[in-house]
């Protein structure tokens, strides 16, 4: 079966740096990202419906762990990836975890509890990838979840609007009434007040937490290397975007245009 992956938030789809072997591998890994997501978020289903249908993603993985065949073609080839490169289920599961509390949970008290969002969310997908590439001790897992939590947070700044359209703030709630900031004040698109030293916060701790990541870049060979150095490169793009308009997501939201891949991919081959 051939997956038309489209973009997967915080991730690039498995582009023509990667080594042509691992390319379908990856693609069938975003593809299950990116439904599971969509049951989610996506649609008009109530939320009974969209938890129901994260379960049946359980329930293949279920089937997966214990050897036994699915009737649907994704899983089909979910399992031979998952065989092949002896990848741990539980990542899966923890992005299901995470989309199922997308459904249950649209508040976050406290940036731990944004973090621990995160550890489900997003490094998993950063992980699943260093097993495909055989890249597995112990530092190189820990530099891959600064990377992908980093931008994870970074997603959440682009898309506050976005995000409080379907009912979530992922902003740590102590942190808004720290600065004073209100859910009316998002509501309206207000970028007045301490809006942006708030913003500021937020991006310079995405960006420590980025950049404590990077050096993975250069640990790891060839063109997967510079793919994921171009990657941590548009995560520091969007935050420098986020920065030159003050924080104003609401009528600027932060996307990378053609000039910026080319800056960016010209970065990425000269920082070997």
């Amino acid at each position: 079966m051939d997956y038309a992956v489209q973009h997967y938030e915080n991730f690039p789809v498995a582009s023509i740096l990667l080594p042509r072997h691992l390319r379908r591998p990856v693609q069938i890994i975003y593809a299950f990202a990116r439904q599971a997501d969509d049951f989610a978020d996506e649609g008009h289903d109530a939320p009974e419906v969209r938890l129901n249908k994260l379960q049946a993603f359980q329930t293949e993985l279920d089937r997966i762990e214990h050897g036994e065949t699915s009737n649907i073609p994704l899983f089909q080839d979910l399992a031979d990836v998952i065989q092949e490169h002896q990848l741990p289920l539980g990542y899966f599961r923890d992005l299901l975890d995470a989309f199922s509390q997308d459904v249950r949970k649209t508040r976050y008290a406290n940036f731990g509890e944004v973090m621990d969002y995160c550890r489900r969310s997003a490094n998993p997908i950063g992980r699943l990838l260093l097993h495909l590439y055989r890249q597995t001790d112990a530092r190189q897992l820990g530099l891959s979840d600064g990377i992908c939590s980093a931008l994870q947070l970074i997603n959440f700044l682009q898309d506050i609007a976005i995000d409080f359209q379907k009912g979530r703030i992922y902003l740590p709630q102590d942190e808004l009434a720290k600065y004073g900031i209100s859910e009316q004040q998002i509501a309206r698109g207000d970028a007045s007040g301490l809006w942006w030293p708030f913003v500021q916060f937020q991006i310079e701790r995405a960006r420590k937490l980025l950049q404590a990541g990077a050096p993975l870049g250069k640990q790891l060979p060839g063109r997967i290397g510079l793919e994921l150095r171009l990657i941590v490169m548009g995560g520091d793009r969007i935050l420098s975007k986020l920065h030159t308009a003050r924080g104003d997501m609401f009528h600027a939201r932060p996307v990378l245009n053609p000039t910026d891949w080319l800056y960016m991919f010209y970065r990425a081959v000269r920082a070997k």
